[in-house]
């Protein structure tokens, strides 16, 4: 059996292509920042926003670790912004995963960002350095 650390890493690799949804709960909670729901069709939708929008997507996983049924991995992501210039857009945070009782399912997925909202709008308007 399949570990479910090993499972989110591998996720993460492939970000946002071919995640594994079997590893979340029917009504599993999203927060971040930008979008809050609760439902695996809905985070489907949100995976598949960012795919159409967000360009040259890579998603970093900086660490990640498990303490009972909390996991927390620390991550940046980074994309190509639907403009005509591009700009290269960062935000490094933190996800907090709550498994069920079990262990075997994803709960609740609670991201943090390391900056606030605006920060990540001047990103969009800030002059390239050579």
């Amino acid at each position: 059996m399949t570990n479910i650390l090993d499972i989110i890493k591998a996720d993460y690799g492939k970000f946002p292509e071919a995640q594994t949804y079997s590893i979340y709960s029917e009504d599993v909670y999203f927060k971040d920042p930008v979008y809050n729901f609760r439902g695996i069709k809905q985070y489907q939708k949100m995976i598949g926003f960012i795919t159409f929008w967000f360009k040259n997507l890579k998603l970093e996983l900086h660490d990640i670790v498990r303490n009972e049924n909390l996991i927390k991995a620390e991550w940046t992501m980074s994309w190509d912004a639907p403009l005509p210039w591009k700009p290269r857009i960062s935000v490094t945070g933190w996800s907090d995963l709550t498994l069920d009782t079990a262990g075997d399912l994803i709960i609740s997925h609670i991201d943090y960002w390391r900056c606030t909202k605006f920060d990540v709008v001047k990103q969009h308007f800030a002059i390239a350095k050579p």
